[in-house]
């Protein structure tokens, strides 16, 4: 019998997200980005699904590396104009009581310390349901926005991100101790200066000598998701990540990204099964397989290929309108997502190479990850296939039209998944961390960042 399996949504504060060109389909409704009550109906539609939650993408910059320009971006509406993932979480969490919410933020542009304390505040306001999604950042116009000539190498990323995490550690593990708030009216003491400590950070890339601002919230840590699945990325993941988000275009490849993060985890001294981790995945479904693939075929002819080609130059940090349409990409170096062109340099499922064409179809909806289409029963097949074959938790799923797309899975698929008995039928008390592994509010003792728990006076480690 196969595993649980877990869903999240997948979204973002923008038009369209992965699927450029899809805004104009007239049921999408991608457009009410901008309107809270989008965000809101969204939760409670996912809570009804019993999703693990909603992950919130987030870019600092323009996709500018196709043609050299941003201009193919802003026409399309590729991931631009886009708002402040962070600040729709507050009312998401006020119409819902279980979903979780994975924000993501980049370690190189904001320092650790106000960091540490607006996730501590959403921690606190959602009672333990937040997640932070640690990007290092792939894209060379953040960079230069932010007053840089362009990005750091991609190790060097994870370099400054590594002390970034250690910094955040400290505060959030190592400056309060549990009982420190005392609230004492007799005394008028409201918290004990001996139980707050300084966390004495002088470090390569931050000093941060003084307390953390914010005192203990349920989780402490928020949840750490991750998302790169390059060798470095995943030699981050495996001593911080909690849950992990991979893209791949194959079972095949998605097979060996999975045994390779499994590896890593137990080589850091963590269970294999220390991080969920989920597949970017689209799903296209309907009553029937019939009107499942007329839907696929409506959609098409809203989708835009040159708008998945800017994505897609962006993600991999090449020009792909420098390309014959028959090219393959070849062998590139890439300082973006390297784990996007090591995927599309392997071969596709039918053996041959991947071509620019063909990276362009098979992204225009859903993005990175594979696009499945079928009735009820054809969906959960393919979705059980894939998690029996290459032994994945769960799906991160991405949307042709919102909410719609999502709308049709609470429907038709979860209905087909519960009765095969692999989908949650209610959530499980507790924090976003102890729903995902079910072993308690805070960091486990294997996790890194356990190593900075709140010692006699100041942090361990």
């Amino acid at each position: 019998m196969s595993k649980q399996i877990r869903f999240n949504a997948f979204d973002m504060n923008c038009v369209a997200h992965q699927s450029s060109g899809m805004w104009r389909h007239p049921d999408d409704q991608s457009a009410r980005y901008k309107d809270l009550s989008y965000w809101t109906d969204l939760a409670r539609l996912l809570e009804q699904g019993t999703f693990d939650g909603i992950f919130i993408a987030d870019v600092l910059g323009t996709y500018d590396v196709y043609g050299n320009s941003n201009e193919a971006a802003i026409r399309h509406g590729a991931q631009v104009p886009v708002n402040d993932p962070i600040l729709l979480v507050s009312a998401m969490a006020a119409v819902t009581e279980n979903l979780g919410f994975g924000v993501t933020a980049g370690t190189a542009y904001e320092h650790p310390y106000p960091f540490a304390r607006r996730m501590s505040t959403l921690d606190h306001l959602t009672k333990g349901r937040v997640g932070w999604n640690v990007v290092t950042g792939y894209l060379p116009s953040a960079a230069r926005n932010m007053g840089h000539d362009d990005q750091l190498e991609h190790d060097q990323r994870y370099d400054v991100a590594d002390e970034y995490l250690e910094v955040l550690y400290k505060l959030w593990e190592g400056s309060w101790e549990d009982d420190a708030v005392v609230r004492d009216r007799g005394t008028g003491v409201f918290t004990d200066p001996a139980k707050v400590h300084e966390i004495g950070h002088y470090g390569t890339h931050y000093t941060v000598p003084g307390i953390h601002l914010s005192e203990p919230s349920p989780q402490r840590t928020p949840v750490i998701y991750q998302a790169g699945a390059s060798p470095r990325g995943i030699a981050f993941a495996a001593g911080n990540a909690e849950a992990i988000f991979v893209a791949a275009p194959t079972k095949h490849v998605l097979k060996s990204t999975v045994a390779r993060i499994r590896d890593a985890l137990e080589a850091a001294g963590r269970p294999r099964d220390a991080a969920k981790i989920y597949t970017l995945l689209t799903i296209i479904t309907d009553e029937t397989p019939e009107k499942a693939r007329a839907k696929h075929a409506d959609f098409l002819q809203y989708a835009s290929p040159e708008g998945a080609l800017v994505f897609m130059s962006g993600w991999m940090g090449v020009d792909l309108s420098e390309y014959d349409l028959d090219d393959p990409i070849g062998n590139v170096k890439s300082n973006a997502i390297q784990s996007t062109v090591s995927n599309f340099q392997a071969a596709n499922d039918d053996g041959e190479e991947w071509v620019v064409r063909d990276i362009g179809r098979h992204s225009a909806i859903g993005g990175l990850g594979p696009l499945i289409v079928g009735g009820p029963e054809e969906i959960a097949d393919e979705l059980q296939a894939w998690v029996d074959e290459t032994d994945v938790d769960g799906f991160n799923l991405a949307y042709a039209i919102t909410p719609g797309t999502f709308e049709d899975i609470v429907k038709w698929v979860i209905p087909e998944l519960r009765r095969r008995g692999v989908y949650p039928e209610a959530y499980e008390p507790g924090t976003l961390r102890q729903k995902l592994h079910g072993r308690g509010d805070r960091l486990p003792s294997d996790h890194h960042g356990s190593r900075y728990t709140v010692g006699q006076g100041l942090p361990v480690g």
